[in-house]
């Protein structure tokens, strides 16, 4: 029996994702051959691969002059690669922190040059996105970096910074595909794919062509974005296996309506959550600001930590697993990524209303 899996990563697949990897996994269109035997050279893996590619042009509408990446590492390794291929000679760059995960990727920006913090909702716990006056940029930085949205904290950027012609990086990885996005506002954009694009070992990097260059030759080869770009991700061994699940995921979204139909499940989605907490008369507290809620990440307390662990136990009972907050915070998580369905979202509701009756 499937559960509704609300986890923040590993996350949940469409089911129809999971059923043609299934039908197809001993033999993949009547190749003979698994997806995770097949060279990586062989014509019948190409033709997945430039499947996915092409699905994650279109999902994205990645202007000509952007190359896409499928790399490996996880969004953990970005952090590195970013500031390792974009800084220039001023070696200097800004950092938005919202999360845990600015606060990494900064971390590792300080390794290589002057990373600046630009603007923080550290004081308030990370309970709000930075607004235009709380953030500090400068004009001369190699680029800014932001998280698009914040998994622990559950906050997301709903309107994008104006940071004029410094190029703009963001870690989108867990709001990625989640509604149409204007690439075109960034020089690069990254994410690990197994929040909302398919499993974990891959992470796709859309990248400004111009940027490509910018890396000292210096650079160890694998950690040089254009040796990627030039090569079409085939530079070495690919994770083929997760990049066709990606393909089937991509392809899965464009046959729903894309980003705009997304968008529109998306925010019922969350609204619904949303409104659900605010009218439970304080048993259920959102612990972000409201205008920053994430439409992906719902993060919640109880009145008491036990209550939470009760919450969470009679949860698992009914079939709703993966609810617990991040270690780092407590309380209550639901992730909500694309393919989490209404109907699992509605059984939560539900559940929710009835716990509060029998524990308020």
């Amino acid at each position: 029996m499937r559960v509704y899996n609300f986890s923040a990563g590993p996350a949940v697949l469409p089911q129809p994702v999971l059923e043609e990897a299934q039908r197809q996994l001993l033999d993949h269109g009547g190749s003979g051959q698994s997806v995770m035997e097949m060279s990586h050279r062989s014509r019948e893996y190409g033709a997945i691969h430039d499947a996915a590619l092409a699905s994650l042009r279109r999902l994205l509408a990645v202007p000509d002059g952007y190359s896409i990446l499928l790399l490996q590492g996880g969004a953990s390794l970005q952090f590195s690669m970013v500031p390792l291929n974009l800084l220039g000679p001023r070696c200097r760059a800004d950092y938005v922190l919202t999360g845990s995960w600015s606060k990494k990727a900064l971390k590792e920006a300080a390794r290589h040059g002057e990373a600046r913090v630009a603007g923080s909702s550290e004081a308030d716990g990370f309970r709000h996105v930075p607004s235009a006056g709380e953030l500090d940029f400068d004009a001369d930085a190699d680029y800014v970096h932001l998280t698009t949205n914040n998994t622990i904290f559950g906050t997301q950027w709903h309107h994008l910074p104006e940071v004029g012609s410094v190029p703009l990086v963001g870690d989108a990885s867990s709001d990625v595909l989640c509604r149409p996005v204007d690439v075109s506002r960034f020089a690069l954009l990254y994410a690990g794919a197994q929040k909302n694009l398919g499993p974990a070992g891959v992470t796709v990097v859309v990248v400004r062509d111009d940027l490509l260059e910018r890396a000292p030759d210096t650079l160890p080869t694998m950690l040089q974005y254009r040796t990627h770009a030039a090569q079409r991700s085939l530079y070495n061994t690919p994770p083929t296996w997760c990049i066709y699940v990606l393909g089937l995921a991509c392809r899965w979204l464009e046959e729903r309506g894309g980003t705009a139909a997304m968008a529109e499940v998306n925010q019922r989605k969350a609204d619904a959550l949303y409104a659900a907490i605010d009218g439970s008369g304080g048993f259920y507290r959102g612990t972000a600001e409201t205008a920053d809620r994430s439409w992906m990440n719902v993060t919640f307390r109880l009145p008491a930590e036990e209550l939470e662990a009760s919450f969470l136990a009679a949860a698992a009972e009914h079939g709703m697993i993966n609810l617990k907050g991040h270690r780092s915070v407590g309380g209550v998580r639901a992730s909500i990524y694309n393919a989490m369905p209404e109907e699992g979202v509605a059984a939560l509701i539900g559940f929710m209303g009835d716990f509060a009756r029998r524990n308020g």
